[in-house]
């Protein structure tokens, strides 16, 4: 109980239990033992895919610069596609014409089947071609060292553009000096129609195949670093 009159108040507290004052201290203490336990983690700025929230990894700001498509690679690989498209077509070539003879597989024999013969060229053709698109996608991922497959689509992308300007000076050529009409093409026993469709396939099945082995290409060079670095890590 208080006391009042002049007399001095005191605080009497039930007993067993600690005065404020004592509290206070206890829960000051827990709080510093608490505070201590804790690490600070710094935080890091996440990126948001959609809904799914991740963390961006840390990139040597001095690597960014060699990163992307770079035009000298990509050009150098679509050279050396070139390259490896004649000598492969020229091999091919040779050997066919070497079986042809040991096998005694003569022009009539091509067309009394010329559809089968059509179908066997044509897939060689693109064979060959889509080897070659790889090894020079390969070489571009080599010489760019980043971004490999980003760069084997330069070396499509190159090779696309080329043939497009060829084909319109072609035609452009074509109109002024009529040259398609002097060549001889042979006669094939397949109707307009066959040759179209086959026509129409075949060359959709290089542009694809050509793509997906250019682009492959260029991993596989960009790789190549790839193992150098995690040997020098």
């Amino acid at each position: 109980m208080a006391q009042q009159y002049g007399e001095t108040a005191t605080i009497t507290t039930p007993t067993g239990e600690a005065n404020p004052t004592e509290r206070y201290e206890e829960v000051r203490a827990a709080a510093a033992r608490a505070m201590s336990n804790v690490a600070i983690v710094p935080e890091q700025p996440p990126t948001t895919l959609g809904t799914i929230t991740a963390i961006e990894p840390e990139v040597d700001p001095e690597l960014l610069s060699y990163r992307g498509f770079k035009f000298g690679a990509a050009f150098f690989g679509w050279l050396i596609s070139i390259a490896m498209s004649v000598l492969l077509l020229a091999a091919v070539s040779a050997a066919a014409l070497g079986s042809a003879e040991v096998l005694d597989y003569s022009t009539s024999d091509a067309k009394a089947d010329p559809a089968a013969a059509a179908l066997t060229a044509a897939a060689v053709a693109v064979l060959m071609l889509t080897l070659a698109f790889y090894v020079g996608g390969y070489v571009a991922g080599r010489l760019a060292r980043f971004d490999g497959g980003r760069n084997g689509f330069g070396v499509w992308m190159l090779a696309l553009l080329a043939s497009v300007v060829a084909a319109g000076t072609g035609a452009l050529l074509n109109n002024q000096y009529d040259w398609v009409s002097d060549i001889n093409r042979p006669d094939v026993a397949l109707s307009n129609d066959t040759l179209t469709m086959g026509g129409i396939s075949a060359a959709a099945a290089l542009v694809l195949l050509t793509l997906v082995a250019a682009i492959l290409g260029g991993k596989s060079g960009k790789r190549y670093h790839d193992k150098i670095d995690r040997l020098l890590d």
